[in-house]
Protein backbone atom coordinates (compact mmCIF):
# COMPACT_ATOMS: atom_id res chain seq x y z
CA UNK A 1 0.00 0.00 0.00
CA UNK A 2 1.40 3.52 -1.18
CA UNK A 3 1.42 5.48 1.80
CA UNK A 4 0.63 9.44 1.36
CA UNK A 5 2.03 11.98 4.12
CA UNK A 6 0.00 14.86 5.52
CA UNK A 7 2.41 16.99 2.59
CA UNK A 8 1.23 14.84 -0.27
CA UNK A 9 4.68 13.26 -0.91
CA UNK A 10 4.62 9.45 -1.41
CA UNK A 11 6.30 8.20 1.71
CA UNK A 12 9.38 5.87 1.10
CA UNK A 13 7.66 2.32 1.83
CA UNK A 14 8.70 0.23 4.91
CA UNK A 15 10.98 -2.94 4.11
CA UNK A 16 9.28 -6.30 4.67
CA UNK A 17 11.91 -8.67 4.13
CA UNK A 18 15.44 -8.57 4.16
CA UNK A 19 15.61 -8.45 0.30
CA UNK A 20 13.78 -5.52 0.16
CA UNK A 21 16.30 -3.71 1.49
CA UNK A 22 18.94 -4.12 -1.46
CA UNK A 23 21.82 -4.55 0.68
CA UNK A 24 24.34 -6.88 1.43
CA UNK A 25 23.44 -9.19 4.30
CA UNK A 26 27.01 -8.95 5.51
CA UNK A 27 26.93 -4.90 5.84
CA UNK A 28 23.29 -5.29 7.28
CA UNK A 29 24.53 -7.88 10.02
CA UNK A 30 27.82 -6.14 10.93
CA UNK A 31 26.14 -2.75 11.63
CA UNK A 32 23.76 -5.09 13.82
CA UNK A 33 26.29 -6.31 15.29
CA UNK A 34 28.16 -3.24 15.67
CA UNK A 35 25.36 -1.39 17.24
CA UNK A 36 24.83 -4.08 19.96
CA UNK A 37 28.60 -3.95 20.85
CA UNK A 38 28.69 0.24 21.04
CA UNK A 39 25.06 0.49 22.50
CA UNK A 40 24.48 -2.50 24.75
CA UNK A 41 21.01 -2.78 23.73
CA UNK A 42 19.52 -6.22 23.64
CA UNK A 43 15.49 -6.63 22.71
CA UNK A 44 14.61 -6.92 19.26
CA UNK A 45 11.94 -3.85 19.29
CA UNK A 46 14.91 -1.71 21.00
CA UNK A 47 17.35 -2.78 17.88
CA UNK A 48 14.97 -2.12 15.57
CA UNK A 49 14.74 1.44 16.65
CA UNK A 50 18.62 1.98 16.69
CA UNK A 51 18.95 0.24 13.14
CA UNK A 52 15.90 2.08 12.02
CA UNK A 53 14.05 -1.32 10.51
CA UNK A 54 10.92 -3.07 11.38
CA UNK A 55 10.92 -5.51 13.96
CA UNK A 56 10.13 -8.50 11.81
CA UNK A 57 12.86 -7.35 9.35
CA UNK A 58 15.44 -7.22 12.53
CA UNK A 59 14.32 -10.32 14.06
CA UNK A 60 15.24 -12.09 10.46
CA UNK A 61 18.89 -10.12 10.66
CA UNK A 62 19.43 -11.87 14.65
CA UNK A 63 18.06 -15.49 13.19
CA UNK A 64 21.38 -14.95 10.46
CA UNK A 65 23.83 -13.86 13.74
CA UNK A 66 22.09 -16.85 15.34
CA UNK A 67 22.72 -19.10 12.66
CA UNK A 68 26.27 -17.82 12.07
CA UNK A 69 27.40 -18.15 15.91
CA UNK A 70 27.58 -14.44 16.39
CA UNK A 71 24.40 -13.63 18.90
CA UNK A 72 22.81 -15.70 21.38
CA UNK A 73 19.27 -15.86 23.06
CA UNK A 74 19.49 -14.83 26.71
CA UNK A 75 15.79 -15.44 27.87
CA UNK A 76 13.61 -13.52 29.32
CA UNK A 77 14.75 -11.77 32.56
CA UNK A 78 12.12 -12.19 35.31
CA UNK A 79 8.38 -12.83 35.42
CA UNK A 80 7.50 -8.65 35.75
CA UNK A 81 9.49 -7.87 32.77
CA UNK A 82 8.64 -7.79 29.06
CA UNK A 83 8.30 -10.74 27.59
CA UNK A 84 10.04 -9.95 24.79
CA UNK A 85 13.44 -12.26 24.14
CA UNK A 86 17.22 -10.98 25.05
CA UNK A 87 20.04 -11.37 22.52
CA UNK A 88 23.42 -10.33 23.32
CA UNK A 89 26.69 -11.21 21.50
CA UNK A 90 28.75 -14.52 21.68
CA UNK A 91 32.16 -13.95 21.99
CA UNK A 92 32.72 -14.68 18.18
CA UNK A 93 30.37 -11.77 17.73
CA UNK A 94 32.28 -9.35 20.08
CA UNK A 95 35.32 -10.46 18.03
CA UNK A 96 33.80 -9.95 14.46
CA UNK A 97 31.98 -6.27 15.62
CA UNK A 98 35.17 -4.65 16.40
CA UNK A 99 37.15 -6.22 13.31
CA UNK A 100 34.18 -4.36 11.76
CA UNK A 101 34.77 -1.77 13.54
CA UNK A 102 37.92 -0.92 12.21
CA UNK A 103 36.76 -1.02 8.86
CA UNK A 104 34.00 1.66 9.46
CA UNK A 105 32.84 3.05 12.96
CA UNK A 106 29.36 3.50 11.69
CA UNK A 107 26.91 2.00 13.14
CA UNK A 108 22.55 2.69 14.03
CA UNK A 109 20.37 3.35 11.10
CA UNK A 110 20.62 0.71 8.34
CA UNK A 111 21.81 3.34 5.17
CA UNK A 112 19.34 3.22 2.19
CA UNK A 113 21.04 2.03 -1.37
CA UNK A 114 21.38 4.87 -3.54
CA UNK A 115 19.10 3.93 -6.12
CA UNK A 116 16.32 3.43 -3.74
CA UNK A 117 17.06 6.75 -2.19
CA UNK A 118 16.68 7.92 -5.78
CA UNK A 119 13.17 6.72 -6.13
CA UNK A 120 12.61 8.65 -3.21
CA UNK A 121 13.48 11.84 -4.74
CA UNK A 122 11.39 11.54 -7.67
CA UNK A 123 8.56 10.91 -5.43
CA UNK A 124 9.37 14.52 -3.57
CA UNK A 125 10.92 16.43 -5.99
CA UNK A 126 11.15 20.14 -5.49
CA UNK A 127 9.99 20.29 -9.32
CA UNK A 128 6.65 18.83 -7.79
CA UNK A 129 5.25 21.92 -5.75
CA UNK A 130 2.36 23.74 -7.17
CA UNK A 131 3.39 26.87 -5.72
CA UNK A 132 0.45 29.46 -5.59
CA UNK A 133 0.55 33.48 -5.49
CA UNK A 134 -1.21 33.13 -2.23
CA UNK A 135 1.56 30.95 -0.77
CA UNK A 136 3.99 33.35 -1.88
CA UNK A 137 2.45 36.30 -0.84
CA UNK A 138 1.90 35.03 2.53
CA UNK A 139 5.79 33.85 2.84
CA UNK A 140 6.62 37.29 2.26
CA UNK A 141 4.04 39.56 3.56
CA UNK A 142 6.76 41.20 6.27
CA UNK A 143 8.53 42.72 3.15
CA UNK A 144 7.49 45.27 1.69
CA UNK A 145 8.31 44.38 -2.39
CA UNK A 146 7.71 46.13 -5.85
CA UNK A 147 3.75 44.16 -7.24
CA UNK A 148 5.97 43.06 -10.33
CA UNK A 149 8.71 40.99 -8.57
CA UNK A 150 6.25 38.53 -7.45
CA UNK A 151 5.20 38.16 -10.91
CA UNK A 152 8.76 37.36 -11.43
CA UNK A 153 9.61 35.64 -8.14
CA UNK A 154 6.51 32.86 -8.79
CA UNK A 155 7.49 30.71 -12.00
CA UNK A 156 11.06 30.91 -10.97
CA UNK A 157 10.05 29.19 -7.46
CA UNK A 158 7.74 26.94 -8.95
CA UNK A 159 9.86 25.67 -11.64
CA UNK A 160 12.08 24.71 -9.32
CA UNK A 161 15.31 26.26 -11.48
CA UNK A 162 18.02 27.84 -10.74
CA UNK A 163 17.62 31.72 -9.77
CA UNK A 164 20.13 34.23 -9.53
CA UNK A 165 19.26 37.19 -7.63
CA UNK A 166 21.19 40.61 -8.01
CA UNK A 167 21.18 44.15 -7.25
CA UNK A 168 22.68 46.93 -4.99
CA UNK A 169 23.45 45.65 -1.57
CA UNK A 170 21.15 46.18 1.65
CA UNK A 171 17.90 45.89 -0.04
CA UNK A 172 16.51 42.28 1.26
CA UNK A 173 17.74 39.34 -1.43
CA UNK A 174 18.86 37.67 1.37
CA UNK A 175 15.06 37.98 3.23
CA UNK A 176 13.48 37.21 -0.10
CA UNK A 177 15.56 34.38 -0.27
CA UNK A 178 14.21 33.24 3.22
CA UNK A 179 10.61 33.80 2.24
CA UNK A 180 11.11 31.69 -0.54
CA UNK A 181 11.94 28.90 1.93
CA UNK A 182 9.32 29.78 3.99
CA UNK A 183 6.71 29.45 0.97
CA UNK A 184 7.61 25.85 0.37
CA UNK A 185 6.03 24.84 3.44
CA UNK A 186 5.42 21.04 2.88
CA UNK A 187 7.83 18.20 4.51
CA UNK A 188 9.61 15.14 2.78
CA UNK A 189 11.84 12.57 3.73
CA UNK A 190 15.38 12.66 4.27
CA UNK A 191 17.91 9.85 4.73
CA UNK A 192 20.27 9.18 7.47
CA UNK A 193 22.75 7.60 5.02
CA UNK A 194 23.10 6.21 1.72
CA UNK A 195 24.90 3.59 0.48
CA UNK A 196 26.98 3.52 -2.65
CA UNK A 197 29.60 0.65 -3.63
CA UNK A 198 29.61 -0.57 -0.06
CA UNK A 199 30.84 3.24 1.48
CA UNK A 200 27.88 4.84 4.09
CA UNK A 201 27.58 8.63 3.17
CA UNK A 202 25.98 10.38 5.98
CA UNK A 203 23.02 12.69 4.63
CA UNK A 204 20.81 13.68 7.80
CA UNK A 205 21.94 16.54 9.68
CA UNK A 206 20.30 17.75 12.36
CA UNK A 207 21.97 21.51 11.84
CA UNK A 208 20.54 21.72 8.48
CA UNK A 209 17.62 19.40 8.64
CA UNK A 210 14.64 20.23 11.04
CA UNK A 211 12.71 17.18 12.14
CA UNK A 212 8.87 17.21 11.39
CA UNK A 213 6.59 16.26 14.21
CA UNK A 214 5.02 13.12 13.89
CA UNK A 215 1.18 11.90 13.86
CA UNK A 216 -0.01 10.39 16.60
CA UNK A 217 -2.51 7.73 16.13
CA UNK A 218 -5.52 7.11 17.26
CA UNK A 219 -5.32 4.49 20.04
CA UNK A 220 -8.74 3.39 19.35
CA UNK A 221 -7.97 2.87 15.50
CA UNK A 222 -8.18 -0.49 13.62
CA UNK A 223 -5.17 0.91 11.63
CA UNK A 224 -2.43 2.43 12.44
CA UNK A 225 -0.90 4.28 9.37
CA UNK A 226 0.53 7.79 10.02
CA UNK A 227 4.19 6.78 11.18
CA UNK A 228 4.64 3.69 8.64
CA UNK A 229 7.20 4.69 6.43
CA UNK A 230 10.60 3.58 5.95
CA UNK A 231 12.23 4.61 9.52
CA UNK A 232 15.96 5.05 7.60
CA UNK A 233 14.27 8.25 7.00
CA UNK A 234 14.03 11.93 8.98
CA UNK A 235 10.52 13.45 8.04
CA UNK A 236 11.59 16.89 7.71
CA UNK A 237 10.54 19.97 6.65
CA UNK A 238 12.17 20.83 2.76
CA UNK A 239 15.57 21.86 4.08
CA UNK A 240 17.40 25.25 3.45
CA UNK A 241 21.25 25.42 2.99
CA UNK A 242 23.02 28.92 3.31
CA UNK A 243 26.54 29.27 1.98
CA UNK A 244 28.21 32.80 1.41
CA UNK A 245 31.66 34.12 1.22
CA UNK A 246 32.83 31.13 3.32
CA UNK A 247 31.85 28.54 0.72
CA UNK A 248 35.00 26.96 -1.41
CA UNK A 249 34.59 24.27 -4.19
CA UNK A 250 35.94 21.85 -1.61
CA UNK A 251 33.05 22.01 0.48
CA UNK A 252 30.86 20.74 -2.82
CA UNK A 253 32.93 17.24 -2.55
CA UNK A 254 32.54 14.44 -0.07
CA UNK A 255 33.69 14.91 3.22
CA UNK A 256 36.06 11.58 4.34
CA UNK A 257 36.36 10.87 7.89
CA UNK A 258 39.52 9.03 8.08
CA UNK A 259 38.62 7.61 11.66
CA UNK A 260 35.05 6.43 11.14
CA UNK A 261 35.91 5.72 7.52
CA UNK A 262 32.93 6.92 6.26
CA UNK A 263 31.88 9.67 4.47
CA UNK A 264 29.50 13.30 5.03
CA UNK A 265 27.41 14.58 1.96
CA UNK A 266 28.29 17.47 0.59
CA UNK A 267 26.47 20.75 1.01
CA UNK A 268 23.85 20.32 -2.38
CA UNK A 269 23.52 16.61 -1.16
CA UNK A 270 21.95 17.70 2.04
CA UNK A 271 19.93 20.53 0.30
CA UNK A 272 18.55 18.09 -1.83
CA UNK A 273 14.46 18.56 -2.22
CA UNK A 274 14.97 22.10 -0.61
CA UNK A 275 16.70 25.07 -1.20
CA UNK A 276 20.05 26.10 -1.55
CA UNK A 277 21.13 29.82 -0.88
CA UNK A 278 24.81 30.98 -2.30
CA UNK A 279 24.60 34.27 -0.87
CA UNK A 280 27.03 37.31 -1.47
CA UNK A 281 28.31 35.70 -4.42
CA UNK A 282 31.62 37.38 -5.81
CA UNK A 283 32.62 37.35 -1.99
CA UNK A 284 34.21 33.84 -2.20
CA UNK A 285 37.70 33.59 -2.34
CA UNK A 286 37.33 31.17 -5.41
CA UNK A 287 35.96 33.57 -8.82
CA UNK A 288 32.55 33.27 -9.14
CA UNK A 289 32.99 31.78 -12.69
CA UNK A 290 34.84 29.01 -11.38
CA UNK A 291 31.94 28.31 -8.88
CA UNK A 292 29.23 28.32 -11.51
CA UNK A 293 31.13 26.01 -13.67
CA UNK A 294 31.12 23.50 -10.90
CA UNK A 295 27.34 23.81 -11.23
CA UNK A 296 26.86 23.26 -15.00
CA UNK A 297 26.24 19.79 -14.90
CA UNK A 298 23.70 19.51 -12.01
CA UNK A 299 22.23 22.84 -13.26
CA UNK A 300 21.42 21.27 -16.54
CA UNK A 301 21.02 17.30 -16.04
CA UNK A 302 19.59 17.03 -12.52
CA UNK A 303 22.41 14.90 -11.45
CA UNK A 304 25.72 15.74 -9.58
CA UNK A 305 28.92 13.87 -9.69
CA UNK A 306 30.87 13.02 -6.47
CA UNK A 307 34.40 11.25 -5.94
CA UNK A 308 35.13 8.74 -2.56
CA UNK A 309 38.86 8.64 -1.33
CA UNK A 310 39.59 6.02 -3.97
CA UNK A 311 38.48 8.44 -7.50
CA UNK A 312 35.84 6.07 -8.08
CA UNK A 313 33.52 8.68 -9.40
CA UNK A 314 29.39 8.12 -9.03
CA UNK A 315 25.88 9.98 -9.77
CA UNK A 316 23.64 11.19 -7.20
CA UNK A 317 20.50 13.04 -8.07
CA UNK A 318 20.73 17.25 -8.24
CA UNK A 319 16.95 18.18 -7.09
CA UNK A 320 17.66 21.22 -5.47
CA UNK A 321 16.64 24.90 -6.14
CA UNK A 322 19.70 26.96 -6.33
CA UNK A 323 19.18 30.54 -5.66
CA UNK A 324 22.85 32.72 -6.74
CA UNK A 325 22.18 36.00 -4.45
CA UNK A 326 24.94 38.88 -5.72
CA UNK A 327 25.59 42.81 -5.23
CA UNK A 328 27.60 42.30 -8.61
CA UNK A 329 25.77 42.83 -11.94
CA UNK A 330 25.92 39.59 -13.43
CA UNK A 331 27.82 40.82 -16.59
CA UNK A 332 30.78 42.01 -14.19
CA UNK A 333 31.10 38.50 -13.03
CA UNK A 334 29.73 35.53 -15.61
CA UNK A 335 30.40 34.63 -19.24
CA UNK A 336 27.42 34.54 -21.34
CA UNK A 337 27.44 30.89 -21.33
CA UNK A 338 27.30 30.77 -17.47
CA UNK A 339 24.32 33.16 -17.41
CA UNK A 340 22.50 31.00 -20.25
CA UNK A 341 22.48 28.38 -17.50
CA UNK A 342 21.10 30.03 -14.77
CA UNK A 343 17.02 29.97 -16.04
CA UNK A 344 15.51 32.81 -13.82
CA UNK A 345 17.63 36.88 -13.43
CA UNK A 346 15.90 38.68 -11.22
CA UNK A 347 17.52 42.45 -10.09
CA UNK A 348 16.45 42.97 -6.75
CA UNK A 349 16.15 46.83 -6.55
CA UNK A 350 16.07 49.20 -3.97
CA UNK A 351 12.33 50.71 -2.92
CA UNK A 352 11.51 54.46 -4.81
CA UNK A 353 10.72 57.21 -2.32
CA UNK A 354 6.70 55.66 -1.55
CA UNK A 355 7.99 52.73 -0.62
CA UNK A 356 10.58 53.62 1.79
CA UNK A 357 8.48 55.44 3.56
CA UNK A 358 6.08 52.40 3.66
CA UNK A 359 9.03 50.58 5.19
CA UNK A 360 10.09 53.93 7.54
CA UNK A 361 6.58 53.70 8.80
CA UNK A 362 6.42 49.90 9.16
CA UNK A 363 9.55 49.89 11.24
CA UNK A 364 8.41 52.76 13.69
CA UNK A 365 5.45 51.17 14.38
CA UNK A 366 7.27 47.96 14.97
CA UNK A 367 9.68 49.47 17.19
CA UNK A 368 7.41 51.86 19.08
CA UNK A 369 9.06 54.93 17.77
CA UNK A 370 6.50 57.71 17.19
CA UNK A 371 7.43 58.98 13.39
CA UNK A 372 7.68 63.31 13.06
CA UNK A 373 6.76 65.14 10.05
CA UNK A 374 9.91 67.33 10.99
CA UNK A 375 11.65 64.55 10.98
CA UNK A 376 10.88 62.65 7.83
CA UNK A 377 11.08 66.15 5.83
CA UNK A 378 14.74 67.00 6.99
CA UNK A 379 15.58 63.19 6.37
CA UNK A 380 14.22 63.44 2.65
CA UNK A 381 14.87 67.21 1.50
CA UNK A 382 18.47 67.44 3.10
CA UNK A 383 20.07 64.12 3.79
CA UNK A 384 18.76 61.88 1.13
CA UNK A 385 20.10 64.54 -1.30
CA UNK A 386 23.34 63.98 -0.24
CA UNK A 387 23.48 60.46 -1.71
CA UNK A 388 21.51 61.14 -4.83
CA UNK A 389 18.07 59.97 -3.20
CA UNK A 390 19.35 56.57 -3.58
CA UNK A 391 17.23 54.55 -1.04
CA UNK A 392 17.55 50.82 0.18
CA UNK A 393 15.63 48.47 2.18
CA UNK A 394 18.18 48.10 5.37
CA UNK A 395 18.07 52.02 5.67
CA UNK A 396 14.73 52.40 7.59
CA UNK A 397 15.73 49.63 10.66
CA UNK A 398 19.17 51.46 10.45
CA UNK A 399 18.26 54.66 10.82
CA UNK A 400 15.30 54.13 13.64
CA UNK A 401 18.05 51.64 15.52
CA UNK A 402 19.91 54.12 15.60
CA UNK A 403 17.54 56.76 17.37
CA UNK A 404 16.68 54.23 19.65
CA UNK A 405 20.07 53.72 20.51
CA UNK A 406 20.65 57.50 21.45
CA UNK A 407 17.53 58.15 23.15
CA UNK A 408 18.48 55.58 25.77
CA UNK A 409 21.56 56.74 26.32
CA UNK A 410 20.23 60.02 26.89
CA UNK A 411 17.70 59.08 28.94
CA UNK A 412 14.62 60.47 27.20
CA UNK A 413 11.93 59.16 25.59
CA UNK A 414 11.69 57.46 22.11
CA UNK A 415 11.34 60.41 19.58
CA UNK A 416 12.55 61.87 16.74
CA UNK A 417 13.74 64.92 15.47
CA UNK A 418 16.14 66.59 12.87
CA UNK A 419 18.72 66.69 15.46
CA UNK A 420 18.12 62.60 15.83
CA UNK A 421 18.36 62.32 12.34
CA UNK A 422 21.78 64.22 11.79
CA UNK A 423 23.08 61.92 14.52
CA UNK A 424 21.95 59.01 13.31
CA UNK A 425 22.59 59.50 9.91
CA UNK A 426 26.42 59.97 10.62
CA UNK A 427 26.86 56.33 11.75
CA UNK A 428 25.52 55.22 8.28
CA UNK A 429 27.66 56.34 6.58
CA UNK A 430 31.51 56.85 7.03
CA UNK A 431 33.09 60.09 5.62
CA UNK A 432 36.15 59.22 2.89
CA UNK A 433 39.37 60.48 4.34
CA UNK A 434 42.94 59.86 4.61
CA UNK A 435 44.27 58.32 8.02
CA UNK A 436 47.64 58.73 8.79
CA UNK A 437 49.40 55.21 10.35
Amino acid sequence: MTMMAPSGVIAPPSPKTLGDMKLSLVMMRDILLKTMFRSNVEQVTALARAIALPPRVTQELIDIGREQNLIEAMGTLHATSSAEMGYHLTESGKSRALDSLTQSEYYGACPVPLEVYRAQVERQSIKNIALSREALTGAMGHLILPPTLLDQLGPAVGSGRSILMYGPPGNGKSSISNGIRDALGDKIYIPRAIEYSGQIITVYDPIVHTAAEELVDDPNALRRTSNAYDRRYVYCQRPTVITGGELSLDMLNLVYNPTARTYQAPLQLKSTGGVLIVDDLGRQSEPPQKLINRWIVPLEESKDILAFQSGEKFEVPFDTLVIFSTNFHPNDIFDKAALRRIFFKIKIDGPNQADFLKIFALVAKNRKMPLNEDALRHLLTVKYPEIDNIYANYQPIFLIDQIIAICEFEGIPRQMSPALIDRAWANMFVQHEAIEH
